[in-house]
């Protein structure tokens, strides 16, 4: 699967890249490419092409403030939580993500 994200926090410092780090681990463990994208007080990092966001099978915004240029997403199948969500158990979002999905391991 391929699994693009986008994390952004409050003070856009810690939290944000904690999560970036946590998702992209997550995704690669259970066999799965992923590219993160973090919008935090540094600007925008990592920043998702059109054409990996196109090619996604699944975006995932982890944020408290708003995600910029979601325009990208169009049309894409979207996982919209709270960055603590992600902060806490990444493993089990990417799980919950390919069971919806019905990927197959």
């Amino acid at each position: 699967m391929k699994i693009v994200a986008v994390t952004a926090c409050t003070a856009g410092i810690a939290h944000t890249y904690i999560v970036a780090e946590k998702i992209q681990n997550a995704a690669e463990e259970a066999g799965h490419w992923c590219k993160v994208e973090t919008q935090g007080s540094a600007g925008v990092q990592n920043r998702i092409t059109e054409e990996e966001a196109q090619s996604a099978d699944v975006v995932i915004f982890s944020h408290d403030i708003a995600i910029r240029d979601t325009e990208r997403f169009a049309g894409k199948k979207i996982v919209d939580i709270p960055i603590s969500m992600a902060l806490k158990n990444p493993k089990s979002l990417i799980a919950t993500i390919e069971k919806k999905l019905g990927v197959q391991k």
